[in-house]
């Protein structure tokens, strides 16, 4: 399932026949494939947990899959709120980059394909807690180029 959120829309394919098709010029590009995973960190850490090592051998055998080996991911580090904006800059830049370290070294993803990025307090996903585990996370998307 993992593979399919990551990998491209399979492209249509060409036939001599009558098509009628919207026209779609005027529609918002797609959004890059994402995955939110919820890959937890303690508070005030980026050590992996060995629930978050299990959830990231389900995404090391996903990257390595044939669809998704021609791409390159951005790992997003996101942390909560609490503590100073930079901070949690910095938490999130190091969270992300634990889950790079962890890719590489345990299921051998070159390091090229994955850019880990701090993203810090910006998207909760749950905003009514602030403080709840779900904010600090780790969500990959793949980088169309």
């Amino acid at each position: 399932m993992l593979v399919d959120l990551l990998a491209p829309a399979p492209a249509r394919t060409k036939s001599r026949s009558i098509n009628v098709t919207r026209d779609e010029s005027s529609l918002a590009p797609a959004k890059p494939a994402a995955a939110s995973l919820l890959i937890t960190f303690e508070t005030n850490s980026a050590g992996l947990t060995p629930n978050g090592k299990q959830s990231l051998d389900v995404v090391g055998r996903a990257l390595n899959s044939e669809k998704l080996v021609p791409f390159r991911f951005a790992i997003e580090g996101h942390s909560d709120p609490r503590g100073g904006e930079e901070y949690n800059r910095q938490l999130s830049q190091s969270r992300a980059e634990s889950v790079v370290g962890y890719l590489s070294q345990n299921h051998q993803i070159d390091r090229s394909r994955l850019k880990p990025v701090g993203k810090g307090p910006s998207q909760l996903l749950n905003p009514v807690r602030p403080e709840a585990p779900e904010n600090r996370r780790v969500t990959i998307r793949r980088l169309d180029e």
